[in-house]
């Protein structure tokens, strides 16, 4: 079992940056592969960007490569995202989420789930 728990949102002007925090409980973090997911209002939950369980993977959607960078502390049991560069779009609630063995954008592989962080970006 792992519960998440996301932090650091908060409203931002364009060109801003902000760094996301997913706190993981359960001492078998480590074996878990990470992602970053987002939901704009009215719009599908979409795949950012994911990690292997050892951090030497990661797989960015096109939308963030370049902006945004993903990192994980396996002692600390922590997953980051820093965000820079933002933009109105990037307006969203933020969830981190976990799967054994998969860093892919496809929702339904990931088993745990945080309760999601609001990330808003003005113009």
């Amino acid at each position: 079992q792992v519960q998440l728990v996301e932090s650091g949102g908060g409203l931002v002007q364009t060109g801003g940056s902000l760094r996301l925090s997913c706190a993981a409980s359960g001492r078998t973090f480590s074996r878990y592969a990470m992602g970053w997911f987002r939901q704009a209002p009215g719009k599908e939950r979409e795949f950012v960007v994911g990690m292997s369980w050892s951090g030497g993977s990661t797989y960015y959607a096109d939308s963030v490569k370049g902006r945004f960078t993903i990192s994980r502390d396996n002692v600390k049991n922590t997953v980051y995202l820093q965000m820079n560069s933002l933009k109105p779009e990037d307006t969203a609630v933020y969830y981190c989420a976990a799967a054994r063995s998969y860093y892919g954008v496809e929702i339904p592989r990931y088993e745990y789930w945080g309760q999601g962080t609001q990330v808003t970006v003005s113009s």
